[in-house]
Formats: C-alpha cells, structure tokens, sequence
C-alpha cells in the first residue's frame, strides 16, 4: 500500500546557503503515529508546515493522499488537520463558534452533529459557548485539536502538543492522540519529550539540523535507549581483563583503572551482580561505582557525530 504522506529529497533553503531542511526523505503509512524528534531548530515544524503546504519547498517532491502539495494544493491540504504549537485562538469567540468556523473554511457543509460529536469526544460539550478567554491553557490545546478535525481530514499533525504543559495534561493529551489514531486518523507529532515518542507513536524520525538522522520503529529505538552503563574504578590497573569475563560486555578504560559495563534496563536481569561476584573471586579491588544512561540529546550527538561534513 502506498504511503498517504511520501517526502523526497525535500531541500528549504534560505539566503545565504541556510538550510533548514537538507535532502529530507520519509515516507507515512495511513493509520500509524509517527512522532518527529528533535531538539529547538532541528526543522521539524519547517517540515511539516511545507507537508502542510505553508512554507514553499526549495527542492524536492511532496504528496499528500497521493496528490502533490504544489500542484494539487486544495485537495492535499483538505486531508490535512493542523494543531499549531502557539495557542492562536480568537478571546471573544465561543468553542461552539471557533470550530463551526474552521469546518467552514474549508468549504465544508455546516453539520452540527459532526460538530457536537468531535466536541464530545474531546471533553468540550460542557464547554461550547463558553469563550476562549475563559478557557484554561488545556482547554485552548483540545480547542486548538478540534478546530483541526472539524473538516474531517484524514492527516492530523501536532507540533509540540504537550510543550509547557504538566504532566497530568500531558498525559491526558496523549489518551486523545491514541482515541484519534483507533478512528484510522494518521498522526504526526512532533515532540523533543522522548516519553512522550515512547508512549504512543509507532514509529520515531530523529531529525537535527535538517537531515534525517534515523526512522526506526519504536520498539528498536526504545531498545537503543534502554542501554546503561556502569562505570566501575578500580583500586589499582589491570593489564587484561579476566578469561571469565570473555562473554561480558565490558571494556577496560583508562589505561585498566576503570571498567564499563554495558546492560539493558528492561531486561529481567541486568548481570550486574554477577559481573560483581566474577570480580571479587579474581581478586580486582573495587574502589567506586557510577551509572550512566544515554539521554536523547547523547544519541542526538553520536548521530550527528556520524554525518560526514
């Protein structure tokens, strides 16, 4: 089955050689999550506001549902339902109003029910003709989601939906997100929270500086991330490490004074203890311990470490 969102060697490039995008290839299979990592400026939201069809494209080709974004702009952006990061709401206008209008836009017959429905689903029936001044900063973002669905498209995209909210809200967001994505919505969000990939995308897209670093499904990068180490001092250098611990991911360091022990979070057993035990019985002194897991911002730099300049 072909792709409902299909990028090819997208290039955005400003004056004076700035790329915000470089060569950017992804491909969005209708019905899954992807969430779009990143730190501040990687280019995510310049990605999809081109998907979108609000920022020109330099080089490349786009297609939405199979229809380009240049060429078939109307059909591709009637697939498409956007959630801004900035909570860019009319104060005076009422939850009822703002999405009716939305759905209006879009040349879309008026359809109470439809409405009323896409309200309810999101928790905002008891609020419909209460104004956005009124609304909590929550509030706004469900608003925000529902405007977005109230033409009925098959794409919904959502940058940065849970930036600068707590984590109770976040949490409850993320409920909404999979409610949408079990109706057949194709979901794309972007996000530099990595709990928040792991929770309920399928897959994960690494992006910084304008490249795709990685598309890999959840699981895989979940795994990757799920790596520790135990960084153990000695009391004094070994030469070697023991035959006994030939099967062992461990390496020696700085010049034998220290040994680094890789292991996996998730698994039932860590072979820490172990690891602990074959030491003492060859006799290697121990004089301190420290663990370290890799952080998003860590892969982020080997990744980028890896691009040829």
């Amino acid at each position: 089955m072909a792709p409902i969102i299909n990028v090819q060697h997208l290039v955005k490039r400003y004056a004076g050689d700035v790329y915000a995008l470089d060569d950017v290839s992804v491909q969005i299979n209708e019905g899954e999550i992807l969430a779009l990592l990143g730190p501040n400026g990687a280019g995510k939201t310049t990605l999809i506001s081109i998907i979108c069809g609000l920022t020109s494209i330099s080089s490349g080709v786009v297609s939405v549902g199979g229809f380009d974004v240049i060429k078939d702009y109307r059909k591709t952006r009637a697939l498409i339902g956007l959630v801004p990061q900035e909570l860019m709401l009319e104060p005076f206008e009422t939850v009822w109003e703002t999405v009716s209008l939305s759905r209006g836009l879009f040349g879309c017959k008026p359809d109470k029910a439809f409405i009323e429905a896409v309200l309810r689903q999101l928790s905002l029936w008891d609020k419909r003709n209460s104004q956005m001044k009124e609304l909590s900063g929550g509030m706004k973002r469900r608003v925000l989601i529902a405007k977005a669905l109230s033409h009925e498209p098959k794409i919904l995209f959502l940058d940065e939906p849970t930036a600068g909210v707590d984590v109770e809200l976040r949490r409850d967001m993320w409920s909404v997100v999979k409610n949408l994505r079990q109706q057949g919505v194709t979901i794309v969000l972007t996000t530099h929270y990595i709990e928040e990939a792991e929770e309920i995308s399928d897959r994960v897209a690494v992006i910084n500086s304008g490249k795709i670093l990685l598309i890999e499904d959840k699981n895989t990068l979940m795994k990757r991330l799920g790596t520790k180490q135990l960084r153990i001092e000695l009391q004094s250098p070994i030469d070697s490490l023991p035959d006994s611990l030939s099967d062992v991911d461990v390496q020696r360091e700085e010049g034998g004074m220290s040994l680094l022990y890789n292991y996996d979070v998730k698994a039932e057993r860590t072979g820490i203890t172990s690891l602990l035990s074959t030491l003492s019985s060859e006799g290697i002194v121990l004089r301190d311990l420290q663990t370290y897991q890799s952080s998003l911002e860590d892969i982020f730099v080997d990744l980028v470490a890896d691009i040829p300049e």
